[in-house]
């Protein structure tokens, strides 16, 4: 009966739900940061990174982009003033896609998971070689993304999101 009970036990414990805890790798580290303008703006706030059929979209909360050094790094956090979105896709998508007035009809979203957890950080240095270029250095720090079923994708190795100019 003992041997049993502790079979019964051991059972239980082996086959105890994660919480909907989905632990998935998220790669955008070789692709570059896309934007719909022309040349970015200090007023920009949209950007994008495309990996065929998946898309890490990061919209800055207004007035983070300044044509000037930043003593502090500034951060924004998610999803209180700026909002991070991972969506994977039924097929590739382009630029055209964030970009368009009417979004395109394909490709479908099929999985959007937006972050609930983290912060933005950026820092911003003149550029050595033009004095009326400002880089921003865009940074993502614990961020946790969720679907709408609650499943979660936590990858805390996403931390640089790359790196962007404006032009006075």
């Amino acid at each position: 009966m003992n041997k049993a009970l502790l079979l019964f036990i051991l059972c239980l414990i082996c086959s105890c739900d994660d919480g909907d805890l989905l632990i998935e790798t998220i790669d955008f580290n070789d692709t570059s940061i896309n934007f719909c303008e022309s040349t970015t703006t200090t007023s920009s706030t949209l950007f994008f990174k495309l990996n065929t059929t998946d898309a890490l979209v990061l919209q800055l909360q207004s007035g983070l982009l300044a044509n000037e050094v930043s003593t502090d790094t500034i951060r924004s956090a998610v999803p209180g003033q700026s909002q991070v979105i991972y969506r994977t896709f039924s097929e590739d998508v382009d630029k055209d896609y964030f970009c368009d007035v009417v979004p395109p009809l394909t490709p479908i979203v099929v999985d959007e998971y937006e972050g609930q957890g983290g912060e933005v950080f950026i820092t911003t240095v003149q550029s050595e070689s033009d004095t009326t270029v400002f880089e921003h250095k865009i940074e993502l720090s614990e961020i946790s993304l969720v679907n709408s079923e609650g499943l979660r994708i936590t990858d805390l190795r996403i931390n640089e999101f790359g790196t962007i100019t404006t032009k006075e």
